[in-house]
């Protein structure tokens, strides 16, 4: 049996997001816990905002159909999660709700259904973006995700990252790498079982 594959992004769009940093560590631990994973920018999927006519009149953009096939493709997904004003980002939100619509006789649960997730967040803040994980959780799962009930939540996150992007506390590493470890254990033993 091949390696379960695992897609990676962050739910921000800033080159220097503490998320992004954080995603970097769970994807090193999915990578020591035996997966491929693949990393995505969703930068390079520039959608616009999710607008029911404009999907009426020009049917669902290229850059969600090539996202929603890499979800279709993958078996898992580590996602970090930022949190503006308490709650998910925009352009995490923007992007479920675009790979989540049905296309054709594609029911929209496709690209979820029995995916397995990993979430994360990091925050400046005292609560380290706890909220948004709830409410990425509470999206992924109504999608279909199985979503694995252990979550990293880094606070005071501009302190946890040292210059080369790597986190300073061994501590933290191994809940992170614990969070994705699961998500390849997870994701092998739902394989076993098909």
């Amino acid at each position: 049996m091949s390696s379960p594959r695992i897609l990676a992004f962050a739910g921000s769009l800033r080159s220097a997001s503490l998320n992004r940093k954080l995603l970097a560590v769970a994807v090193a631990g999915a990578r020591a816990a035996g997966a491929e994973v693949t990393p995505v920018d969703l930068r390079d999927f520039a959608l616009p905002l999710y607008d029911g006519d404009l999907e009426a009149a020009q049917g669902i953009p290229p850059a969600a159909r090539k996202l929603k096939d890499l979800f279709i493709a993958y078996h898992g997904l580590l996602v970090a999660c930022p949190e503006y004003n308490t709650s998910v980002t925009a352009v995490l939100k923007n992007t479920l709700d675009w790979i989540s619509r049905q296309d054709g006789a594609e029911s929209g649960l496709v690209p979820f259904e029995g995916k397995v997730a990993g979430l994360f967040s990091a925050s400046p803040g005292p609560f380290g973006a706890v909220r948004s994980l709830e409410a990425v959780r509470g999206i992924l799962m109504s999608l279909g995700c199985v979503v694995i009930p252990r979550r990293v939540a880094v606070p005071r996150a501009h302190e946890a990252f040292a210059e080369d992007g790597s986190m300073k506390d061994p501590k933290q590493v191994e809940a992170v790498h614990g969070v994705a470890g699961e998500v390849v254990r997870v994701v092998a033993k739902l394989r076993r079982e098909d």
